[in-house]
Protein backbone atom coordinates (compact mmCIF):
# COMPACT_ATOMS: atom_id res chain seq x y z
CA UNK A 1 0.00 0.00 0.00
CA UNK A 2 1.01 3.43 -0.99
CA UNK A 3 1.83 5.86 1.84
CA UNK A 4 -1.33 8.84 2.15
CA UNK A 5 -0.17 12.16 0.69
CA UNK A 6 -0.89 14.85 3.16
CA UNK A 7 -3.48 17.15 2.38
CA UNK A 8 -1.55 20.17 1.51
CA UNK A 9 0.76 18.11 -0.94
CA UNK A 10 -2.71 17.11 -2.49
CA UNK A 11 -3.68 20.25 -3.03
CA UNK A 12 -0.57 21.48 -4.62
CA UNK A 13 -0.56 18.48 -6.83
CA UNK A 14 -4.42 19.14 -7.36
CA UNK A 15 -3.34 23.13 -8.33
CA UNK A 16 -0.45 22.32 -10.50
CA UNK A 17 -2.48 19.88 -12.36
CA UNK A 18 -5.23 21.85 -13.00
CA UNK A 19 -2.75 24.74 -14.15
CA UNK A 20 -1.34 22.42 -16.37
CA UNK A 21 -4.61 21.21 -17.94
CA UNK A 22 -5.33 25.35 -18.27
CA UNK A 23 -2.31 25.67 -20.18
CA UNK A 24 -3.19 22.92 -22.42
CA UNK A 25 -7.01 24.28 -23.38
CA UNK A 26 -8.05 21.10 -21.59
CA UNK A 27 -12.06 20.15 -22.57
CA UNK A 28 -12.54 18.87 -18.72
CA UNK A 29 -11.69 22.64 -17.27
CA UNK A 30 -12.98 24.19 -19.99
CA UNK A 31 -9.91 26.93 -20.04
CA UNK A 32 -9.47 29.37 -22.63
CA UNK A 33 -6.82 32.43 -23.52
CA UNK A 34 -8.67 35.60 -22.66
CA UNK A 35 -9.73 37.61 -26.15
CA UNK A 36 -10.95 40.84 -24.82
CA UNK A 37 -13.69 42.85 -24.04
CA UNK A 38 -17.07 42.74 -26.23
CA UNK A 39 -18.28 44.53 -28.39
CA UNK A 40 -22.01 44.90 -28.01
CA UNK A 41 -24.39 46.38 -29.92
CA UNK A 42 -25.91 50.07 -30.10
CA UNK A 43 -29.12 48.35 -28.96
CA UNK A 44 -27.38 46.26 -26.20
CA UNK A 45 -25.49 49.18 -24.59
CA UNK A 46 -28.86 51.48 -24.72
CA UNK A 47 -29.99 49.01 -22.57
CA UNK A 48 -30.13 50.44 -18.47
CA UNK A 49 -28.01 49.05 -16.23
CA UNK A 50 -28.27 46.81 -13.07
CA UNK A 51 -26.39 45.52 -10.34
CA UNK A 52 -27.91 42.20 -9.73
CA UNK A 53 -29.14 41.55 -6.41
CA UNK A 54 -28.04 38.12 -4.77
CA UNK A 55 -28.78 36.25 -1.80
CA UNK A 56 -27.42 33.21 0.22
CA UNK A 57 -30.28 30.63 1.18
CA UNK A 58 -32.95 30.18 1.64
CA UNK A 59 -34.17 33.62 0.92
CA UNK A 60 -34.49 34.93 -2.90
CA UNK A 61 -34.25 38.62 -4.25
CA UNK A 62 -37.42 39.98 -4.88
CA UNK A 63 -38.93 39.66 -8.19
CA UNK A 64 -38.24 41.38 -11.49
CA UNK A 65 -41.08 43.83 -12.13
CA UNK A 66 -39.82 45.36 -15.69
CA UNK A 67 -40.91 44.14 -18.57
CA UNK A 68 -37.59 44.77 -20.39
CA UNK A 69 -34.44 44.10 -20.71
CA UNK A 70 -31.54 45.08 -18.75
CA UNK A 71 -27.69 44.95 -19.11
CA UNK A 72 -26.95 43.09 -15.41
CA UNK A 73 -24.00 43.26 -13.42
CA UNK A 74 -23.30 40.14 -11.49
CA UNK A 75 -20.68 39.77 -9.54
CA UNK A 76 -19.65 36.01 -7.21
CA UNK A 77 -16.88 35.22 -5.09
CA UNK A 78 -15.78 32.21 -4.68
CA UNK A 79 -14.71 31.44 -1.24
CA UNK A 80 -13.15 28.09 0.78
CA UNK A 81 -14.25 28.05 4.32
CA UNK A 82 -14.75 25.78 7.34
CA UNK A 83 -18.07 25.75 8.75
CA UNK A 84 -20.32 23.62 10.62
CA UNK A 85 -21.59 20.55 8.94
CA UNK A 86 -23.12 18.57 12.28
CA UNK A 87 -22.76 19.34 15.96
CA UNK A 88 -19.11 19.36 16.88
CA UNK A 89 -18.31 18.62 13.28
CA UNK A 90 -16.97 21.27 10.71
CA UNK A 91 -16.57 20.63 6.75
CA UNK A 92 -14.19 22.21 4.28
CA UNK A 93 -16.56 23.76 1.95
CA UNK A 94 -15.72 25.15 -1.19
CA UNK A 95 -18.81 28.09 -1.64
CA UNK A 96 -19.95 30.40 -3.96
CA UNK A 97 -20.75 33.34 -1.96
CA UNK A 98 -19.81 32.00 1.05
CA UNK A 99 -22.69 29.77 1.33
CA UNK A 100 -23.77 26.23 0.41
CA UNK A 101 -25.51 26.40 -1.68
CA UNK A 102 -24.11 29.46 -3.61
CA UNK A 103 -26.04 32.83 -3.90
CA UNK A 104 -29.41 32.81 -5.28
CA UNK A 105 -29.46 35.02 -8.89
CA UNK A 106 -32.22 36.48 -10.40
CA UNK A 107 -32.46 37.91 -14.14
CA UNK A 108 -34.85 38.07 -16.73
CA UNK A 109 -35.48 36.64 -19.81
CA UNK A 110 -33.48 38.48 -22.81
CA UNK A 111 -30.89 40.04 -20.30
CA UNK A 112 -27.72 40.21 -21.38
CA UNK A 113 -25.44 39.34 -18.56
CA UNK A 114 -21.97 40.72 -17.49
CA UNK A 115 -20.35 38.21 -15.06
CA UNK A 116 -17.44 38.59 -12.62
CA UNK A 117 -16.29 35.30 -11.21
CA UNK A 118 -13.96 36.50 -8.46
CA UNK A 119 -11.55 34.08 -6.76
CA UNK A 120 -10.43 35.00 -3.00
CA UNK A 121 -6.75 35.22 -2.47
CA UNK A 122 -7.15 33.06 0.16
CA UNK A 123 -8.30 30.51 -1.90
CA UNK A 124 -5.91 27.31 -2.11
CA UNK A 125 -7.18 26.37 -5.97
CA UNK A 126 -8.09 27.51 -8.89
CA UNK A 127 -12.53 27.73 -9.93
CA UNK A 128 -14.85 28.43 -12.63
CA UNK A 129 -18.57 28.27 -12.71
CA UNK A 130 -20.79 25.96 -14.95
CA UNK A 131 -24.02 27.93 -15.14
CA UNK A 132 -26.80 26.38 -17.17
CA UNK A 133 -28.81 29.02 -18.29
CA UNK A 134 -25.85 30.28 -20.43
CA UNK A 135 -26.28 29.27 -24.30
CA UNK A 136 -22.39 29.00 -24.91
CA UNK A 137 -18.92 26.10 -24.08
CA UNK A 138 -19.13 24.93 -21.03
CA UNK A 139 -22.50 27.05 -19.77
CA UNK A 140 -19.36 30.01 -19.00
CA UNK A 141 -17.06 27.07 -17.31
CA UNK A 142 -14.73 27.89 -20.70
CA UNK A 143 -14.30 31.50 -19.93
CA UNK A 144 -14.03 31.15 -16.08
CA UNK A 145 -11.44 29.45 -14.88
CA UNK A 146 -9.84 31.48 -12.06
CA UNK A 147 -6.53 31.12 -10.37
CA UNK A 148 -6.93 32.22 -6.60
CA UNK A 149 -6.54 35.95 -6.43
CA UNK A 150 -8.00 36.65 -9.84
CA UNK A 151 -11.26 37.70 -11.41
CA UNK A 152 -12.85 36.62 -14.60
CA UNK A 153 -15.16 38.21 -17.19
CA UNK A 154 -17.37 37.14 -19.52
CA UNK A 155 -20.92 38.59 -21.27
CA UNK A 156 -24.01 36.29 -21.87
CA UNK A 157 -27.62 36.64 -22.88
CA UNK A 158 -30.13 35.18 -21.21
CA UNK A 159 -32.23 33.08 -24.11
CA UNK A 160 -34.61 30.81 -22.07
CA UNK A 161 -36.94 31.07 -18.97
CA UNK A 162 -36.42 28.88 -16.13
CA UNK A 163 -34.62 28.02 -12.90
CA UNK A 164 -31.09 26.60 -13.55
CA UNK A 165 -28.18 24.92 -11.78
CA UNK A 166 -25.31 26.36 -11.34
CA UNK A 167 -22.11 24.77 -10.11
CA UNK A 168 -18.00 24.64 -10.68
CA UNK A 169 -16.60 22.89 -13.89
CA UNK A 170 -12.92 22.35 -12.56
CA UNK A 171 -11.46 19.04 -12.46
CA UNK A 172 -11.63 16.83 -10.54
CA UNK A 173 -15.66 17.84 -10.97
CA UNK A 174 -17.18 15.44 -8.54
CA UNK A 175 -14.90 17.15 -5.46
CA UNK A 176 -16.00 20.27 -6.15
CA UNK A 177 -19.48 20.07 -6.68
CA UNK A 178 -19.26 17.41 -3.53
CA UNK A 179 -17.53 20.61 -1.45
CA UNK A 180 -20.64 22.64 -2.03
CA UNK A 181 -19.93 24.54 -5.30
CA UNK A 182 -23.69 25.13 -6.49
CA UNK A 183 -26.43 26.78 -6.81
CA UNK A 184 -29.32 28.36 -8.66
CA UNK A 185 -30.09 31.06 -11.06
CA UNK A 186 -33.70 31.82 -12.25
CA UNK A 187 -34.15 33.19 -15.51
CA UNK A 188 -38.12 34.93 -15.42
CA UNK A 189 -39.84 34.98 -18.19
CA UNK A 190 -40.59 38.24 -19.82
CA UNK A 191 -44.23 38.21 -18.37
CA UNK A 192 -43.16 37.52 -14.86
CA UNK A 193 -44.21 34.64 -12.69
CA UNK A 194 -47.30 33.47 -11.17
CA UNK A 195 -47.12 35.98 -7.44
CA UNK A 196 -46.10 34.14 -4.79
CA UNK A 197 -46.67 35.58 -0.90
CA UNK A 198 -43.52 33.29 0.12
CA UNK A 199 -40.49 32.84 -1.82
CA UNK A 200 -37.72 30.38 -0.26
CA UNK A 201 -34.51 29.05 -1.24
CA UNK A 202 -33.61 25.26 -0.87
CA UNK A 203 -30.84 22.94 -2.26
CA UNK A 204 -29.97 18.89 -1.72
CA UNK A 205 -26.41 18.43 -2.12
CA UNK A 206 -24.49 14.78 -1.02
CA UNK A 207 -21.84 15.07 0.57
CA UNK A 208 -19.01 12.50 1.02
CA UNK A 209 -16.61 13.29 4.40
CA UNK A 210 -13.42 11.19 5.37
CA UNK A 211 -15.47 10.25 8.41
CA UNK A 212 -18.50 9.15 10.14
CA UNK A 213 -21.96 11.31 10.40
CA UNK A 214 -21.35 14.33 12.62
CA UNK A 215 -18.00 12.44 13.67
CA UNK A 216 -16.90 15.38 15.60
CA UNK A 217 -13.50 17.77 14.29
CA UNK A 218 -12.75 18.47 10.87
CA UNK A 219 -13.85 16.51 8.05
CA UNK A 220 -12.93 16.87 4.48
CA UNK A 221 -13.84 15.44 0.85
CA UNK A 222 -13.48 11.62 0.57
CA UNK A 223 -12.95 10.45 -2.93
CA UNK A 224 -13.59 6.91 -2.77
CA UNK A 225 -16.90 7.25 -0.96
CA UNK A 226 -17.68 10.04 -4.29
CA UNK A 227 -16.96 7.38 -6.59
CA UNK A 228 -18.80 4.82 -4.64
CA UNK A 229 -21.75 7.03 -3.95
CA UNK A 230 -21.75 6.52 -0.33
CA UNK A 231 -22.40 9.92 0.95
CA UNK A 232 -21.50 10.49 4.52
CA UNK A 233 -24.56 13.31 4.56
CA UNK A 234 -27.14 14.34 2.50
CA UNK A 235 -27.97 17.77 3.25
CA UNK A 236 -30.42 20.64 2.49
CA UNK A 237 -28.67 23.93 2.44
CA UNK A 238 -25.50 22.28 3.30
CA UNK A 239 -25.69 21.70 6.99
CA UNK A 240 -27.72 19.18 9.24
CA UNK A 241 -30.31 21.31 11.15
CA UNK A 242 -30.07 24.17 8.64
CA UNK A 243 -33.79 24.39 8.13
CA UNK A 244 -34.88 23.70 11.69
CA UNK A 245 -35.53 25.13 14.88
CA UNK A 246 -35.22 29.03 14.51
CA UNK A 247 -34.14 28.55 11.10
CA UNK A 248 -37.09 27.13 9.79
CA UNK A 249 -38.76 28.62 6.92
CA UNK A 250 -42.10 31.03 8.22
CA UNK A 251 -45.60 31.61 6.44
CA UNK A 252 -48.54 32.37 7.59
CA UNK A 253 -52.44 30.60 7.23
CA UNK A 254 -53.67 31.63 3.77
CA UNK A 255 -50.22 32.86 2.19
CA UNK A 256 -49.33 30.76 -1.42
CA UNK A 257 -45.83 29.41 -0.83
CA UNK A 258 -43.19 29.51 -3.68
CA UNK A 259 -40.51 27.05 -3.35
CA UNK A 260 -37.44 27.29 -5.78
CA UNK A 261 -35.55 23.75 -5.32
CA UNK A 262 -32.39 22.72 -6.71
CA UNK A 263 -29.74 19.26 -6.51
CA UNK A 264 -26.29 19.88 -6.77
CA UNK A 265 -25.35 16.61 -6.82
CA UNK A 266 -22.83 15.46 -7.74
CA UNK A 267 -24.63 12.13 -7.72
CA UNK A 268 -27.59 11.49 -5.64
CA UNK A 269 -31.46 12.10 -7.04
CA UNK A 270 -34.11 14.00 -5.07
CA UNK A 271 -37.39 12.74 -4.14
CA UNK A 272 -38.48 16.03 -2.69
CA UNK A 273 -41.49 15.67 -0.18
CA UNK A 274 -43.27 18.55 2.09
CA UNK A 275 -44.95 16.68 4.61
CA UNK A 276 -49.00 17.39 5.37
CA UNK A 277 -48.90 19.50 2.01
CA UNK A 278 -49.74 19.06 -1.58
CA UNK A 279 -47.88 20.63 -4.26
CA UNK A 280 -50.58 22.75 -6.35
CA UNK A 281 -48.46 23.53 -9.03
CA UNK A 282 -45.36 22.21 -10.00
CA UNK A 283 -42.68 23.22 -12.76
CA UNK A 284 -41.15 20.08 -13.84
CA UNK A 285 -37.29 19.94 -14.05
CA UNK A 286 -37.25 24.28 -13.71
CA UNK A 287 -38.57 24.73 -16.90
CA UNK A 288 -41.09 27.80 -17.55
CA UNK A 289 -43.91 25.47 -18.69
CA UNK A 290 -47.03 24.42 -16.02
CA UNK A 291 -46.70 20.48 -16.67
CA UNK A 292 -48.34 19.57 -13.23
CA UNK A 293 -50.99 20.06 -10.74
CA UNK A 294 -51.83 18.31 -7.04
CA UNK A 295 -48.46 16.60 -7.21
CA UNK A 296 -46.99 14.78 -3.92
CA UNK A 297 -43.71 13.87 -4.41
CA UNK A 298 -41.68 15.07 -7.54
CA UNK A 299 -38.12 13.93 -8.59
CA UNK A 300 -35.15 16.51 -9.29
CA UNK A 301 -32.37 14.94 -10.67
CA UNK A 302 -28.76 15.86 -9.79
CA UNK A 303 -28.07 19.12 -11.75
CA UNK A 304 -31.45 19.94 -12.09
CA UNK A 305 -34.06 22.03 -10.69
CA UNK A 306 -38.18 22.43 -9.64
CA UNK A 307 -40.58 25.20 -8.48
CA UNK A 308 -43.44 24.24 -6.40
CA UNK A 309 -45.74 26.18 -5.78
CA UNK A 310 -48.76 25.50 -2.43
CA UNK A 311 -51.50 27.31 0.23
CA UNK A 312 -50.50 26.81 3.61
CA UNK A 313 -54.22 26.44 4.75
CA UNK A 314 -53.97 25.38 8.54
CA UNK A 315 -51.40 26.18 10.90
CA UNK A 316 -48.15 23.79 12.20
CA UNK A 317 -45.05 22.32 11.21
CA UNK A 318 -45.06 21.04 7.62
CA UNK A 319 -41.46 18.99 7.22
CA UNK A 320 -39.50 18.68 4.14
CA UNK A 321 -37.67 15.93 3.32
CA UNK A 322 -35.83 13.50 0.60
CA UNK A 323 -38.74 10.79 0.31
CA UNK A 324 -35.85 8.48 0.27
CA UNK A 325 -36.43 8.54 3.47
CA UNK A 326 -33.42 7.09 5.36
CA UNK A 327 -30.99 10.35 3.55
CA UNK A 328 -33.76 12.52 5.68
CA UNK A 329 -33.92 10.79 9.17
CA UNK A 330 -30.13 9.44 9.02
CA UNK A 331 -28.53 11.46 6.77
CA UNK A 332 -29.56 14.92 7.09
CA UNK A 333 -31.95 15.31 4.10
CA UNK A 334 -35.08 17.21 6.79
CA UNK A 335 -36.25 21.09 7.12
CA UNK A 336 -38.99 22.69 8.47
CA UNK A 337 -41.61 25.02 7.35
CA UNK A 338 -43.68 26.81 9.99
CA UNK A 339 -47.18 28.23 9.53
CA UNK A 340 -48.67 30.45 11.73
CA UNK A 341 -52.58 31.72 11.93
CA UNK A 342 -55.91 30.69 12.63
CA UNK A 343 -56.83 26.91 12.43
CA UNK A 344 -59.60 25.45 9.96
CA UNK A 345 -60.87 22.18 11.78
CA UNK A 346 -63.12 21.52 8.79
CA UNK A 347 -59.75 21.29 6.92
CA UNK A 348 -57.97 19.65 9.49
CA UNK A 349 -59.50 18.53 12.72
CA UNK A 350 -56.53 17.69 15.06
CA UNK A 351 -57.29 13.92 16.94
CA UNK A 352 -61.07 14.47 17.68
CA UNK A 353 -61.21 10.99 19.83
CA UNK A 354 -58.91 9.05 21.83
CA UNK A 355 -61.54 6.07 22.45
CA UNK A 356 -60.41 2.46 23.95
CA UNK A 357 -61.40 -0.19 21.21
CA UNK A 358 -62.87 -3.27 22.06
CA UNK A 359 -63.78 -4.73 18.63
CA UNK A 360 -66.07 -7.95 18.57
CA UNK A 361 -65.46 -8.59 22.33
CA UNK A 362 -67.65 -5.33 23.09
CA UNK A 363 -71.04 -6.14 21.35
CA UNK A 364 -72.45 -3.45 22.63
CA UNK A 365 -70.14 -0.86 22.13
CA UNK A 366 -71.15 2.35 23.14
CA UNK A 367 -72.41 0.99 26.70
CA UNK A 368 -69.19 -0.40 27.59
CA UNK A 369 -67.22 3.12 26.67
CA UNK A 370 -69.30 4.51 28.99
CA UNK A 371 -69.50 2.23 31.94
CA UNK A 372 -65.76 2.09 31.42
CA UNK A 373 -65.57 6.25 31.78
CA UNK A 374 -67.50 5.61 34.55
CA UNK A 375 -65.36 2.90 36.45
CA UNK A 376 -62.37 5.55 35.48
CA UNK A 377 -63.67 8.16 37.63
CA UNK A 378 -63.94 5.81 40.35
CA UNK A 379 -60.84 4.53 39.94
CA UNK A 380 -59.34 8.08 39.91
CA UNK A 381 -61.24 9.24 42.77
CA UNK A 382 -60.18 6.28 44.87
CA UNK A 383 -56.14 6.79 43.70
CA UNK A 384 -56.50 10.31 45.10
CA UNK A 385 -57.95 8.89 48.70
CA UNK A 386 -55.57 6.56 48.49
CA UNK A 387 -51.31 7.23 48.81
CA UNK A 388 -50.44 3.34 48.28
CA UNK A 389 -52.31 3.23 45.10
CA UNK A 390 -51.30 6.37 43.97
CA UNK A 391 -47.85 5.11 44.65
CA UNK A 392 -48.65 2.17 42.15
CA UNK A 393 -50.06 4.61 39.96
CA UNK A 394 -46.98 7.09 39.47
CA UNK A 395 -44.58 3.38 39.03
CA UNK A 396 -46.82 2.63 36.05
CA UNK A 397 -46.27 5.84 34.78
CA UNK A 398 -42.32 5.41 34.67
CA UNK A 399 -42.87 1.90 33.33
CA UNK A 400 -44.55 3.52 29.94
CA UNK A 401 -42.04 6.44 30.16
CA UNK A 402 -39.49 4.45 29.85
CA UNK A 403 -41.24 3.12 26.62
CA UNK A 404 -41.35 6.65 25.18
CA UNK A 405 -37.93 7.75 26.31
CA UNK A 406 -36.19 4.40 24.31
CA UNK A 407 -38.02 5.09 21.27
CA UNK A 408 -37.60 8.85 21.57
CA UNK A 409 -34.88 10.21 23.64
CA UNK A 410 -31.99 7.86 24.46
CA UNK A 411 -30.15 8.43 20.92
CA UNK A 412 -29.30 11.86 22.41
CA UNK A 413 -29.60 11.40 26.10
CA UNK A 414 -28.40 8.29 25.99
CA UNK A 415 -30.11 5.19 27.98
CA UNK A 416 -28.09 6.17 31.11
CA UNK A 417 -29.12 9.90 31.05
CA UNK A 418 -25.66 11.16 30.65
CA UNK A 419 -25.84 12.96 27.25
CA UNK A 420 -23.19 14.26 24.89
CA UNK A 421 -20.47 16.13 26.03
CA UNK A 422 -20.96 19.91 24.41
CA UNK A 423 -24.27 19.05 22.83
CA UNK A 424 -27.17 17.24 25.00
CA UNK A 425 -27.17 17.60 28.17
CA UNK A 426 -27.53 15.12 31.04
CA UNK A 427 -30.77 14.51 32.48
CA UNK A 428 -29.11 12.60 34.99
CA UNK A 429 -28.98 14.41 38.42
CA UNK A 430 -29.58 17.20 36.42
CA UNK A 431 -30.11 20.82 38.66
CA UNK A 432 -31.55 22.77 35.61
CA UNK A 433 -34.16 19.72 34.41
CA UNK A 434 -35.11 19.46 38.20
CA UNK A 435 -35.43 23.15 39.18
CA UNK A 436 -38.29 23.89 37.29
CA UNK A 437 -41.50 21.66 36.42
CA UNK A 438 -42.78 23.62 33.85
CA UNK A 439 -39.96 24.65 31.88
CA UNK A 440 -39.22 21.15 31.28
CA UNK A 441 -42.59 20.57 30.23
CA UNK A 442 -42.05 23.60 28.09
CA UNK A 443 -39.01 21.99 26.38
CA UNK A 444 -40.54 18.68 25.16
CA UNK A 445 -43.73 20.84 24.07
CA UNK A 446 -42.15 23.66 22.24
CA UNK A 447 -37.94 22.22 22.13
CA UNK A 448 -35.20 24.45 22.55
CA UNK A 449 -32.16 25.64 21.13
CA UNK A 450 -28.83 27.37 22.16
CA UNK A 451 -27.06 27.53 24.95
CA UNK A 452 -27.54 26.19 28.36
CA UNK A 453 -25.83 25.87 31.80
CA UNK A 454 -26.33 22.08 33.35
CA UNK A 455 -24.40 21.17 36.41
CA UNK A 456 -22.13 23.94 36.09
CA UNK A 457 -21.75 22.99 32.17
CA UNK A 458 -22.43 24.65 29.36
CA UNK A 459 -23.71 22.66 26.26
CA UNK A 460 -25.20 24.49 22.60
CA UNK A 461 -27.33 21.72 20.98
CA UNK A 462 -31.19 21.67 19.80
CA UNK A 463 -34.32 19.83 21.61
CA UNK A 464 -36.80 19.51 19.00
CA UNK A 465 -40.35 20.11 19.65
CA UNK A 466 -42.21 16.58 20.83
CA UNK A 467 -45.68 18.72 20.93
CA UNK A 468 -46.65 17.33 17.50
CA UNK A 469 -44.89 13.88 17.88
CA UNK A 470 -46.34 12.81 21.62
CA UNK A 471 -49.47 12.52 23.46
CA UNK A 472 -50.19 14.83 26.26
CA UNK A 473 -49.93 11.86 28.45
CA UNK A 474 -46.91 10.52 26.45
CA UNK A 475 -45.30 13.76 27.83
CA UNK A 476 -46.52 13.22 31.33
CA UNK A 477 -45.15 9.66 31.17
CA UNK A 478 -41.74 10.55 30.38
CA UNK A 479 -41.57 13.33 32.46
CA UNK A 480 -41.84 11.26 35.17
CA UNK A 481 -40.04 8.53 34.29
CA UNK A 482 -36.76 11.04 33.94
CA UNK A 483 -37.21 12.91 36.52
CA UNK A 484 -37.53 9.63 38.81
CA UNK A 485 -34.46 8.07 37.41
CA UNK A 486 -30.28 8.33 37.65
CA UNK A 487 -30.87 10.19 40.74
CA UNK A 488 -33.39 12.48 40.07
CA UNK A 489 -36.60 12.13 42.38
CA UNK A 490 -39.87 14.35 41.50
CA UNK A 491 -43.97 13.76 42.15
CA UNK A 492 -45.36 12.51 38.87
CA UNK A 493 -46.45 14.65 36.16
CA UNK A 494 -50.31 14.66 35.08
CA UNK A 495 -51.60 15.51 31.42
CA UNK A 496 -53.00 18.69 33.26
CA UNK A 497 -49.96 20.21 33.77
CA UNK A 498 -48.94 19.25 30.47
CA UNK A 499 -52.47 20.91 29.37
CA UNK A 500 -51.95 23.85 31.10
CA UNK A 501 -48.55 24.93 29.58
CA UNK A 502 -49.70 23.37 26.07
CA UNK A 503 -51.98 26.24 26.06
CA UNK A 504 -49.55 29.09 27.04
Amino acid sequence: MKPAIPYPARLAGLLLASLALASSASAAEGYTPVVGRVQLPPDVVALPIEEAVLTAPPFVPPAITRRTPARVVVNLEVKEITARIADGTDYTFWTYGGTVPGSFIRIREGDVVEFHLNNHPSSKLPHNIDLHAVTGPGGGAASTFTAPGHSSQFTFKALNPGLYVYHCATAPVPMHIGNGMYGLILVEPKDGLPPADKEFYVMQGDFYANGPYAGGGLQTFDTPKSIDERPTYVLFNGAVGSLVGDKALTAEVGQNVRLFFGVGGPNLTSSFHVIGEIFDKVWLEGGNRLAQENVQTTMVPSGGSTIVDFKVDVPGTYVLVDHSLSRAFNKGAIGMLKVTGPEDRVIYSGKEVDAVYFGSSAEDGSAAAKRQAELEQEIAAEIKANPTIAGLTKEMQMAKGKQVYMQNCFACHLPSGEGMAGVFPPLAKSDYMMADRERSIRIVLKGMNGPVTVNGVEYNGVMPPQGDVLTEEQIADVLTYVTNNWGNSADAFTVDEVRKVKGE
